[in-house]
């Protein structure tokens, strides 16, 4: 694959899937994908298929909670809290670029600075095509939900 095109953050994503054993495709798209809405547009798919990847903070451990919903779901914090143990914060910008080396409205699923706990919404699951952002507002990569859950490692629960 040609890398040439892509940008920086994009290209680390690629990287990484390759990396990780996955042959699948990073694309940019000159339309913004940084909303599971414009993304849906952009990619003329459902909004809920689309994998977003949101970044929360444990109040008790401080360690980064990646939470992966459907783009149609809203994830219920206090119900998520409740199954990893504590209370679930807003990250800021800065902390979520700290720990996973990407910017909000560009967070892939995989391929992060560190090692992330993962939740993976079950409603996600229900479809057979998925798209994730791909390190930028507008790179995105098709998945399907048995990749994302072994690219990921993470817990399948619900969300909402």
């Amino acid at each position: 694959m040609d890398n040439t095109t892509l940008r920086k953050s994009a290209v680390r994503v690629q990287e990484a899937l390759t990396a990780l054993g996955f042959d699948l495709e990073v694309k940019e798209l000159s339309a913004s994908t940084r909303t599971a809405q414009e993304a849906a547009d952009a990619l003329e798919c459902e909004v809920a298929q689309i994998a977003k990847s949101l970044v929360f903070k444990g109040e008790t451990s401080g360690k980064p909670i990646l939470i992966i919903a459907s783009g149609i779901n809203r994830v219920n914090e206090k119900k998520v809290g409740a199954v990893i143990g504590e209370k679930l914060l807003k990250a800021d910008a800065d902390f979520v670029f700290e720990h996973t080396g990407y910017k909000i409205g560009g967070i892939p699923p995989a391929g992060h600075k560190e090692p992330l706990l993962t939740l993976i919404d079950r409603d996600i699951l229900t479809y057979n095509e998925l798209w994730a952002a791909a390190g930028t507002p507008h790179a995105v990569f098709k998945l399907t939900p048995d990749i994302l859950t072994k690219m990921t490692g993470g817990q399948v629960i619900d969300v909402k």
